[in-house]
């Protein structure tokens, strides 16, 4: 077992005992298996274990903005637990499996029910302005848009390779596509943290890519 596969099992029984509140109820290890397994299927290049630490990660910087980090980081595991590239409808399949999962594991109906919440909302990335924990998770999903120039182009490198089955040019209108949805926003993140730190860091990456795909 490696330190990283230990410590991504220690943060699952972590985040899920503190939703539960206490220790007795099912063994967390099998459900985290389980999802581990997933983060690891042989078709993502993005969609990994290391988009998942990533975003747990995030959250922990962002869980002072969350009514409840709790059933944030939950979400975290379950956003994008069932991933297929040529499917649509990714996000609600992995809602349904965060409710099918998550009772069965102890979780209480309303806990379980605010993971499939936010698990579907990664789907626009458009929180409400009342809603915190929406706003935590969704910022700390994209904060990849942020990374450092080096960090961003790998990214971007990923996403591609996700979408090998997709020729060259039609990938490269609908990513511009994306680009330019995501630029028109008047704004990426939603927490504080994310507007100041990265914003605009953000707009520019998402500049340079939909350059360099014009380019191409």
């Amino acid at each position: 077992m490696t330190d990283r596969s230990a410590d991504l099992r220690a943060r699952w029984t972590d985040a899920l005992l503190a939703a539960r509140g206490d220790a007795n109820g099912p063994d967390p290890l099998p459900y985290g298996e389980n999802l581990l397994a997933r983060w690891a299927e042989p078709q993502r290049r993005y969609h990994t274990t290391g988009h998942l630490i990533a975003v747990l990660g995030h959250i922990d910087t962002l869980a002072g903005h969350a009514d409840d980090p709790d059933p944030v980081r939950l979400a975290a595991w379950f956003h994008d637990a069932v991933y297929l590239p040529d499917r649509s409808e990714n996000e609600e399949r992995s809602a349904r499996l965060a409710e099918r999962a998550l009772p069965e594991a102890g979780l209480s109906e309303r806990a379980t029910a605010e993971v499939a919440r936010l698990v579907r909302l990664t789907t626009t990335h458009a929180p409400d302005d009342s809603d915190r924990n929406g706003q935590v998770l969704c910022d700390a999903d994209l904060a990849i848009l942020a990374a450092a120039p080096d960090a961003y182009a790998a990214y971007a490198a990923a996403v591609r390779e996700e979408y090998a089955f997709v020729p060259d040019e039609a990938f490269r209108d609908g990513r511009a596509a994306v680009l330019r949805q995501l630029l028109a926003l008047p704004r990426l993140f939603r927490t504080p943290h994310g507007r100041q730190e990265w914003e605009q860091k953000a707009r520019h990456n998402l500049t340079v890519e939909l350059e360099l795909l014009a380019a191409s």
